[in-house]
């Protein structure tokens, strides 16, 4: 049987406990997540950033000076190791059959060393499966994934380092936990709640309101610093919001700056109570594993959703996947077959403050949200580009490509035309077919340019 003085310091060790909890509380509320919710700032993450910014730099002088003492010390790869040529194959083979004389169009077995050069390429640093891993630095983030080793270097490097992982594990990492559960729950019992209101503007009105401040809350939870450029050409309802996709994160990031209806497939768990939650205030929509194969059926309600002009403007992400922040990947030309107005939106991260890009086949929600909370922040860029539609003459295809490489330089991105899902899948046997037609174009237009010129010359012999 415990004794009073024991007891005494249990009451003692509570009430130490309760204060904690109370002052934890009141920062959360009051210093985070009311000027969250009415989309203000203390501040207090720019300072963060700064400092930060200091911090890596001091690092990264230090690591080059470490790197120079002691040459043991690994220097990262670039992201290309490969230079290749610019040009087209089209262009390539020109040049390599001028270079030497074929009687007419004939085939020649020299043309099967360009093909070997561009498998080899392939083979030791393709353009694709390098876009579903993390993104290299060009300097150490002082975080124990990205490090090589780099924290050995010096003792106050070392130092800086672990003080690093207890304010990231002991300090922020709780607090975010903190308000993505505040914000979550509140979207589930907000969302819930409105859905009871019939059809009006006031619902609308409170079911945007309740969108508006959770994805706030959540940002916050996640220490993230959103620049928004060209807000003039924000999506306006009844559009189409099209924008590269590196993280699911996209969603939080672009939903601070307005609402958006949500297109994509219904799951169970938590995120099913999410988003059967989210349905009821607001006009999403999610369909079925069977409906997602049937291509009509998703065209004819996402084009039923953008004829209401006053229905929220749709968020698709048109690559289908995520890719590292690097590049653009091919755009599935469904989203711009729906018609309507197109807003493309570029986005992009700083990678100096953690990596953005969920590695699905790497990591599940669970990890990749654990990864996300214990790095320093998310630092990110949004540009709202001016609005698009199809042109005359053109499919839907060719828009997609449109749209997709003024994605890309806007973003600084690379713009690639392969598509995202060779991420799971193979080649298809199309684009096979594709490259060799091409090559045949190339050998038939010099069989003609050749039976041309031999015709011309008998001309003025004869």
């Amino acid at each position: 049987r415990s004794s009073p003085a024991e007891g005494g310091l249990m009451d003692d060790l509570w009430c130490v406990a309760a204060g904690v909890f109370q002052v934890w509380m009141f920062v959360v509320v009051f210093f985070i997540m009311l000027p969250a919710m009415f989309g203000l700032s203390l501040g207090v993450t720019g300072v963060y950033i700064q400092i930060l910014v200091r911090i890596l730099e001091w690092a990264t002088l230090r690591i080059q000076r470490g790197r120079q003492q002691q040459p043991s010390v690994p220097v990262p790869l670039p992201n290309g190791i490969i230079e290749r040529a610019g040009g087209s194959m089209e262009e390539e083979m020109e040049q390599l059959r001028s270079s030497r004389s074929l009687a007419g169009g004939e085939f020649a077995l020299s043309d099967v060393f360009y093909f070997y050069k561009k498998g080899v390429e392939s083979i030791v640093d393709d353009q694709v499966t390098q876009r579903f891993s993390s993104e290299e630095l060009a300097s150490w983030n002082l975080l124990t994934r990205t490090n090589q080793n780099f924290r050995y270097i010096s003792l106050r490097l070392t130092v800086i380092w672990g003080l690093g992982v207890f304010v990231r594990y002991c300090v922020l990492f709780p607090l975010r936990i903190t308000l993505a559960i505040i914000g979550l729950s509140w979207l589930v019992i907000g969302t819930t709640l409105v859905g009871f209101l019939p059809e009006s503007s006031v619902k609308n009105w409170l079911s945007e309101l309740v969108h508006l401040t959770c994805y706030r809350i959540c940002a916050r939870g996640l220490s993230a610093t959103i620049h928004y450029h060209n807000k003039s050409n924000k999506p306006q309802k009844g559009g189409i919001c099209v924008a590269n996709h590196t993280t699911p994160i996209d969603v939080v990031i672009l939903a601070n700056d307005g609402c958006y209806a949500m297109v994509g497939q219904i799951h169970g768990g938590l995120m099913g109570v999410i988003q059967r939650s989210m349905v009821r205030s607001c006009p999403h929509v999610w369909f079925e594993r069977s409906e997602m194969k049937d291509r009509h059926t998703v065209t004819s309600r996402l084009r039923a959703h953008v004829t209401a002009k006053t229905k929220l403007p749709i968020l698709i992400f048109p690559e289908g996947t995520c890719i590292n922040n690097t590049s653009v990947m091919m755009f599935k030309k469904g989203s711009f077959e729906i018609g309507g107005t197109i807003y493309p939106v570029a986005i992009k991260y700083d990678p100096r403050f953690g990596d953005a890009f969920w590695n699905s086949s790497k990591y599940n929600m669970v990890s990749y949200l654990l990864r996300m909370m214990t790095s320093w922040a998310i630092v990110v860029n949004v540009w709202y580009l001016p609005p698009m539609t199809i042109q005359d003459g053109e499919d839907a295809a060719q828009f997609a490509n449109r749209v997709k490489s003024a994605i890309a330089e806007q973003g600084g991105l690379l713009d690639l035309a392969w598509d995202g899902g060779l991420k799971r899948g193979k080649v298809k046997d199309s684009f096979k077919e594709e490259q060799q037609k091409m090559y045949s174009s190339i050998i038939v237009r010099h069989d003609d340019t050749n039976s041309s010129n031999s015709c011309s010359g008998n001309t003025e012999e004869q």
